[in-house]
């Protein structure tokens, strides 16, 4: 995969990443064992990227425009037997080989890290990945154990994302500028 001077696809093993998509025109769900951003963002999930890599759909067809401006959502599509198989296929390289001279950034969401391949497999063919850590139900262990296999996949870890997280009434906002 060619280097870019701009990251252009990113892993994320999480929901936060439909957070995160408002700063990218392009998202594909590829929790394909429990795709949820299809409810998200309120578009159809009868076909998607299962369609794609199962060649029984264009990507140009199955792209939805979201309620969001500028942001398209690639959904799961229906949920197949095999979703390892089809992440790790020559299919998924082409789809985001395809998907990357349409975008500029492209957001993929994945199952989480340690319940299935899935998070590694796709690290290993993106340009960056981001971990999603939930404050109050990750552990430390599972934090590092997430990062070796994100490390054992070849994957450009580039940081973490602490998500849910509480904030008490005794924290203090700062800022800086002009009121």
């Amino acid at each position: 995969m060619k280097e870019a001077s701009t990251l252009r696809k990113v892993v994320l093993s999480s929901t936060f990443a439909t957070g995160l998509v408002l700063a990218a025109p392009q998202m594909a769900d590829a929790d394909m064992r429990k795709p949820t951003a299809h409810y998200t963002f309120g578009v159809s999930n009868i076909t998607g990227l299962t369609n794609v890599l199962t060649k029984q759909g264009e990507l140009e067809d199955v792209v939805k425009q979201t309620r969001v401006d500028n942001l398209v959502l690639l959904p799961c599509g229906p949920i197949p037997p095999n979703p390892a198989e089809l992440l790790n296929s020559r299919m998924m390289s082409l789809m985001l080989e395809h998907a990357q001279q349409q975008f500029d950034t492209i957001i993929i969401d994945t199952p989480p890290v340690m319940a299935v391949t899935d998070a590694q497999i796709l690290a290993s063919k993106c340009d960056g990945t981001v971990l999603v850590v939930s404050s109050g139900k990750t552990d430390r262990d599972e934090i590092r154990k997430a990062k070796e296999l994100l490390n054992k996949a070849n994957a450009k870890l580039l940081g973490a994302i602490l998500n849910n997280k509480k904030m008490d009434s005794s924290s203090q906002y700062y800022y800086y500028g002009n009121e």
